[in-house]
């Protein structure tokens, strides 16, 4: 009988002093999986928000459909947005001879790769791995590490912001300056504005208490919000949401789970396909292939989505060729 898929959620409770980490050096170890099942496989995200959770539970699920339920367990572990507990988590991980990490964005899958040289590491919404130091390059992995990268297509997300929203003059950038996925989109949207006389504004923050100042000494100066896959406002979109609504002020994003929580579009992230592209490099590792088989990929596709009650809220008119092209949600 076809045994269930066992995802064992490990809660975790360290107390005043953390556990120190060093990276594991087992040696004998190949950055491939050929051992017996059952394969552990360890999936480690940074906090607890709609995109993040919902690349987890894709990966669980198609793992599941590719087959895999009798030969592998998952044990998933969460930071609940305390960066520093990564590495204990890691370590964690690996003194239970964990056969696969498989850390969902950028600062988890920095701490999973400081951890070890020989565990294999396949990474999910890493926008910028070459920037992250995680690899070299896209073509040719050499170490431990790669996986899929999930960077925005930030001239598509601009083009559609003039098409939906053509009074729009100056956009506000709003994003957390420590993350790195989001500081290289915010870098390529600058790049873009200024290449083509868009004028912004920027703030930044390092949380989400920061946020509701941050965005509120935006209104009056800009005419939208626009924020790149974003971790943590991401987590907070509500707060993110009031100000924008309060203030008549269009919020484009990078992902569809943003549009999903109320922002008005995006041509972004689109989390499942992130997920089953990760689930089937994991699935190809765990059948015998190595890391070096498998380069960093790209995200395959994007979503382009439009949360109709956030537009009717604005007063938007949305064009028929909008309509055909873009998923409509909230009808």
């Amino acid at each position: 009988m076809k045994k269930t898929l066992l995802i064992l959620c490990t809660l975790i409770i360290l107390g005043g002093t953390l556990i120190g980490c060093t990276p594991n050096d087992n040696s004998s170890k190949p950055n491939s999986v050929t051992d017996n099942a059952p394969y552990t496989i360890g999936i480690i995200q940074p906090m607890d928000h709609p995109s993040l959770n919902l690349i987890r539970e894709t990966i669980v699920e198609e793992l599941d459909a590719l087959g895999l339920s009798d030969e592998i367990q998952i044990v998933f572990q969460n930071a609940n947005g305390d960066a520093s507990l990564l590495p204990s988590i890691m370590q964690n991980l690996l003194n239970s001879d964990v056969d696969i990490l498989v850390p969902i964005a950028t600062s988890t899958a920095q701490a999973a790769q400081a951890s070890t040289n020989d565990v294999p590491i396949v990474f999910s919404a890493v926008s910028t791995p070459i920037e992250a130091g995680l690899v070299t390059s896209f073509e040719e992995t050499t170490g431990n590490i790669t996986g899929v990268s999930n960077s925005i297509p930030i001239e598509d997300i601009f083009k559609l912001a003039q098409e939906l929203t053509p009074e729009v003059e100056v956009f506000g950038f709003v994003y957390n300056s420590s993350e790195v996925n989001s500081s290289a989109g915010i870098k390529r949207a600058k790049a873009y504005c200024d290449e083509n006389g868009i004028d912004y504004r920027e703030v930044t923050i390092t949380g989400t208490a920061d946020l509701h100042q941050a965005a509120s000494s935006l209104v009056g100066s800009v005419d939208a919000f626009f924020t790149p896959n974003d971790n943590t406002i991401a987590s907070a979109m509500p707060t993110y949401l009031q100000i924008a609504m309060d203030a008549n002020l269009p919020t484009y994003v990078g992902a569809d789970s943003m549009v999903a929580d109320g922002g008005l579009a995006t041509v972004g992230i689109d989390y499942t396909i992130l997920g089953k592209q990760t689930a089937a490099m994991v699935a190809r590792i765990i059948n015998g292939e190595s890391i070096a088989d498998n380069p960093v990929e790209s995200i395959a596709e994007y979503a382009k989505m439009i949360n109709i009650n956030t537009a009717e809220s604005l007063d938007l008119d949305i064009s028929e060729s909008l309509l055909d092209e873009f998923v409509i949600i909230g009808e």
